[in-house]
């Protein structure tokens, strides 16, 4: 089964560092192009590859690694899904310029850590996530945790738990293998209007919770 990674930033490089770590195979991409990947997948080994987004969309599952403000441009002019498992990593915030006004809004609680809710409409994350990868069946995970700890999945001798979320479950069910060959400890939370809610950033319940399986 293929993995693909689209988005080379702060999430899409450490999920890369994730799976090299285990040896499972990935090609990652961004909207640069896969010479601006180079020192990247030089510093992961041969499991990691450098490709287009094209190449990394034509995976068996993919992983969406890009910033809420960019998802619908870059997934809604990829081809037809297909029924292939689309990954969706993303949170619905808008990361502010620290010289802006808004980084100093007092109406936004979240101004000191550089970032604002996006207003959905009373939805949820992942459903409105569904619409820019029709046909995908849409798992959420790797959302919850600050990424910088996402490549140490084992720590004070036991696993990091991490949500996942759908509404197929065989496409769940490869996910989770997923999760686990990277050496977390999974943790089911239902459909995704039950568990994408849950674990989504910045305010979900179960969001930024560090948890360890002893």
């Amino acid at each position: 089964m293929t993995i693909g990674i689209i988005g080379s930033g702060a999430l899409g490089s450490n999920l890369a560092r994730i799976l090299a770590k285990s040896g499972i195979a990935a090609t990652i991409s961004n909207s640069r192009g896969p010479a601006s990947l180079a020192s990247l997948v030089e510093e992961l080994g041969p499991s990691i590859t450098a490709g287009t987004v094209e190449e990394a969309a034509s995976a068996d599952i993919v992983f969406a690694a890009v910033r809420w403000v960019d998802a619908e441009k870059v997934f809604g002019s990829l081809p037809a899904w297909d029924g292939r498992i689309v990954v969706d990593g993303t949170n619905p915030v808008e990361f502010l310029d620290p010289n802006s006004p808004d980084a100093n809004d007092p109406s936004n609680p979240l101004a000191a850590y550089g970032i604002k809710a996006v207003d959905l409409g009373g939805k949820y994350s992942s459903e409105v996530f569904k619409q820019f990868v029709p046909g995908a069946r849409v798992v959420k995970a790797f959302n919850h945790l600050d990424v910088n700890v996402l490549p140490e999945p084992e720590v004070s001798g036991g696993k990091r738990v991490l949500f996942y979320s759908g509404d197929d479950a065989a496409a769940k069910a490869d996910v989770r293998k997923i999760i686990e060959d990277a050496g977390f400890f999974a943790v089911d939370l239902g459909a995704l209007d039950v568990g994408g809610p849950l674990a989504s950033l910045p305010f979900g319940s179960l969001s930024a919770h560090n948890f360890v399986k002893i």
